[in-house]
């Protein structure tokens, strides 16, 4: 589990936090082993002052650390971001729609006038036919009636072949004979094409009227595929104006999520102006006490410890490393920086060990570091040491107290800008942060 503030900022901050009361300490008669050193510290000092000064230029410019008041900003911040990219999306979507359906009701449309032209001429060949039937019925007629003469004829007068026979038997020549003959071949000729013609009328009245059902089934196919042609028609006019008030939903939207997301945006800006100021004066307070710090080692001549840096410190609390010292990126800025101290996962109230036996230099409170305690556990192979515990839920010693190696110190919790209960152990070398871990 990660926790804020990180190193570079602490380490900073923890220059920066020296209360009155360190300024009325004697660090010389606090700090008991802190000895002044030769000349050639002076050198060391400068040295680390550019640091000091670089630390604070890379701060400044960074912002190292965030407060949940510019993690819930940034994080509304991106939510409003994938949320407008979200309604981009659907926004493209509900105008690809209703351009798709859009040309398919110019189809259907198309196709509406073409299906309306050939309803149109099934129509007019249904009426032609039906025209021709009435015509065929007619003339049908017509040689019904002239048959009917014909066959009453012959019952009043006989068959024309009974009748030319019996002429052929009354003729006095020969050439009498051959016109009577004649003219019974052409009565019969006669006879035979009125009966012909009927037979004809009739065959062409039911061609007829097969062409008239034909037409009625081709009209009546045309109208069923009109009326569902004009279904699906009417289902896409109802997909149009459907998508094309998704599609002016969806631009809305947008234009909302816009809005959301510069609201957000400034409300992270003003947000990380606020953590900016906050940190630029917890940098004052940190410089300050660096400053002690320095002076302090400055005035300090004795040799202090000299011996193995590991295991010089005892473990801070009782828990494991949850986020270890070093270089990594941002979760909120996302910058790549320095976490300058250790993180300990703890509960709420767990005991705070002294990590060595010391004076405490400062303690104070920090909206970003919480409750904050400074022990100064002296001069380490010729570099001076302090250990700051941070976030803690309070302390149980004051400045200028001699606290012992594993005294209870406080009790952890989660004061300042904190995701949990836990420990950040920081630990100061010559007024710099250092991998705790190197002492431990």
């Amino acid at each position: 589990m990660r926790y804020f503030p990180g190193a570079g900022r602490r380490r900073l901050l923890a220059a920066v936090a020296t209360t009155a009361a360190v300024g009325a300490l004697t660090l010389q008669g606090a700090v008991p082993g802190l000895v002044l050193t030769s000349a050639g510290r002076d050198d060391d000092l400068k040295d680390k002052q550019k640091h000091v000064q670089h630390q604070i230029k890379q701060a400044a410019a960074e912002a190292q650390e965030s407060s949940h008041r510019v993690a819930a900003a940034t994080k509304a911040f991106h939510t409003a971001q994938a949320e407008l990219a979200d309604a981009r999306v659907a926004l493209s979507g509900a105008r690809a729609h209703l351009s798709s359906v859009r040309v398919k009701l110019k189809a259907a449309r198309q196709e509406d006038a073409l299906m309306q032209a050939e309803l149109d001429a099934a129509q007019v060949r249904l009426a032609q036919a039906e025209a021709d039937v009435l015509a065929g019925q007619a003339a049908l007629d017509a040689q019904q009636e002239l048959v009917k003469d014909t066959v009453v004829g012959l019952y009043q007068q006989g068959s024309p072949q009974l009748l030319a026979f019996s002429g052929y038997l009354n003729s006095q020549s020969v050439g009498e004979l051959i016109r009577r003959m004649e003219y019974a071949d052409t009565v019969v000729e006669d006879e035979a094409s009125t009966f012909a013609d009927l037979h004809q009328a009739e065959l062409l009245l039911t061609l007829r009227k097969y062409d008239v059902q034909e037409a009625k089934e081709q009209v009546a196919e045309r109208r069923a595929r009109s009326a569902e042609h004009l279904r699906e028609t009417e289902a896409l006019k109802k997909q149009a104006e459907e998508s094309k008030v998704a599609a002016e939903s969806a631009r809305q939207n947008v234009e909302s999520q816009l809005i959301r997301r510069r609201h957000a945006r400034a409300d992270a800006v003003r947000a990380r102006k606020h953590d900016l100021a906050v940190l630029a004066k917890l940098k004052k307070q940190e410089q300050r006490i660096k400053e002690q710090i320095l002076a302090a080692a400055a005035a300090d001549n004795g040799p202090g410890y000299v011996g193995n840096n590991d295991g010089f410190l005892l473990w801070p609390v009782s828990g494991s490393v949850t986020s270890p010292f070093g270089y990594r990126t941002h979760p909120i800025y996302g910058y790549y920086g320095l976490h300058d101290g250790t993180d300990f996962g703890a509960g709420c109230g767990s005991a705070l060990r002294a990590a060595g036996t010391g004076t405490v230099i400062s303690a104070y409170y920090s909206s970003v570091y919480g409750n904050r305690l400074y022990v100064n556990v002296g001069k380490v192979n010729g570099h001076n040491v302090t250990v700051v515990y941070n976030h803690a839920s309070n302390y149980r010693v004051s400045v200028g107290e001699r606290v012992t190696r594993g005294e209870t110190l406080g009790y952890v919790g989660s004061t300042g800008w904190s995701t949990g209960c836990h420990l950040h152990f920081t630990v100061l070398q010559d007024g710099d942060a250092v991998d705790p871990m190197t002492y431990l």
